[in-house]
C-alpha cells in the first residue's frame, strides 16, 4: 500500500507543472494578442516615420525625387545659414510664454469660479467649453473672417458706433497679428484647460478646507497652502500640454498670417513646412524636425523632473 500510494504523487507533480506552464502560455498569448494592435499602430505611425525622418536628415532628399545620397552632416550645419531660423525660434518662444501664462491663469480663475455644481455654473462651464469642440483650423478660418477688414463684422460695427474712423488692421502689424492669434487660442483652448483644473479641484476633500477654516486660515492662505499644492498634478499636465502645443503652433499662423507681415509671425513648424514644401528640401526640414523633437523631449523631461522633485 505504501508503494502504490507513492506512485500517484510522483505522476501528479509533473502534470500540475504542465498545467501551470500551459496556463502561463495561454495568458501570455492572450496578452500578446491584446497588445499586438497597439504595437502595430505605434510601429507604423511612430517608429517607421521617425526612422524615415532620421534617414532624411542625413540625406540629400528632395521632394521632387532624385539622388538621395548621404550628405551628413550638411543638413544640420546648413541650418545655421537659414536667415529665418533664429527669428522663428525667438517668436515661437515668445508666443509660448504669452499663451501659457495668460491661458493657464485664466483657466485656473474660471475653474475656481465654476467648480461648485449650480445651474448657473453649469451653463458657464458649457459655454466656455463649447469652443473646444471646434477644430483649430475651423476656428482659425472663423477668426480670419472676423478679423478681415473687408468681410468681417467687427470694424463695421465699431464704425457705426463712432468708436473708430477706419477699419482695424488686426493682422497688419507684427504685434497686432501676434495678439490677435493669442486671443484666438485663448478662446479655443481655455475651456479645455479649465476642465482639467476643475477636475483637480473637485478631487480635493472639503474636510481640508473646513479644518483650515477652524484654524483661522483665510481664502488666500487656503489657496496658497492647500489648493495650489494639491492641484500640482493637474497644473503640471496643463503646463506640459500647453507648452508642447504652443511650441508646435502651425495651423493658426498659417491660416491667419501666413507668417507675415514680413515673416514676423513665422513659427518653427512653419519654417519646417517652408523647407519641405516650398523649397522642396526634405533633408533640411527633417534635420530641423530632429532638433525640435530633441528640444521637446528635454523640456518635458525638465518639467517631469521638477514635478517629481517637488513631490
Amino acid at each position: 500500500m505504501t508503494i502504490t500510494s507513492a506512485r500517484p504523487a510522483q505522476s501528479t507533480q509533473p502534470l500540475q507543472q504542465r498545467r501551470k506552464q500551459s496556463w502561463f502560455r495561454t495568458r501570455s498569448a492572450q496578452g500578446l494578442a491584446y497588445a499586438a494592435p497597439l504595437a502595430i499602430f505605434v510601429i507604423l505611425l511612430f517608429i517607421v516615420p521617425l526612422l524615415t525622418v532620421g534617414q532624411m536628415s542625413i540625406s540629400d532628399w528632395s521632394l521632387l525625387g532624385g539622388d538621395n545620397g548621404i550628405n551628413a552632416p550638411d543638413n544640420f550645419t546648413g541650418l545655421a545659414d537659414n536667415p529665418l531660423l533664429w527669428p522663428s525660434v525667438v517668436f515661437t518662444i515668445k508666443y509660448t510664454v504669452i499663451v501659457t501664462i495668460i491661458m493657464l491663469a485664466l483657466a485656473l480663475g474660471i475653474a475656481l469660479l465654476v467648480q461648485e455644481s449650480t445651474k448657473w455654473n453649469s451653463f458657464l462651464r458649457t459655454a466656455i467649453l463649447v469652443p473646444s469642440a471646434l477644430g483649430l483650423a475651423s476656428a482659425s478660418l472663423l477668426f480670419w473672417g472676423l478679423y478681415s477688414p473687408n468681410i468681417g463684422p467687427i470694424s463695421p460695427i465699431l464704425e457705426s458706433l463712432g468708436l473708430i474712423d477706419e477699419p482695424i488692421s488686426f493682422l497688419g502689424t507684427p504685434e497686432a497679428a501676434l495678439w490677435s492669434t493669442v486671443f484666438l487660442i485663448i478662446w479655443r483652448f481655455t475651456g479645455f484647460y479649465m476642465l482639467i483644473l476643475m477636475v483637480g479641484l473637485q478631487g480635493i476633500s472639503p474636510d481640508i478646507y473646513e479644518a483650515a477654516n477652524l484654524d483661522g486660515a483665510g481664502r488666500w492662505k487656503q489657496f496658497r497652502h492647500i489648493t495650489l499644492p494639491l492641484l500640482r498634478p493637474s497644473i503640471a499636465l496643463s503646463l506640459i500640454l500647453c507648452i508642447t502645443g504652443s511650441l508646435l503652433a502651425f495651423d493658426q499662423f498659417y491660416i491667419l498670417t501666413k507668417g507675415g507681415p514680413d515673416n514676423s509671425t513665422i513659427t518653427i513648424v512653419q519654417l519646417i513646412y517652408r523647407e519641405a514644401f516650398q523649397k522642396f528640401d526634405l533633408g533640411s526640414a527633417a534635420a530641423l524636425s530632429i532638433f525640435v523633437l530633441l528640444a521637446l523631449v528635454v523640456i518635458n523631461l525638465v518639467q517631469f523632473r521638477g514635478l517629481r522633485a517637488k513631490d
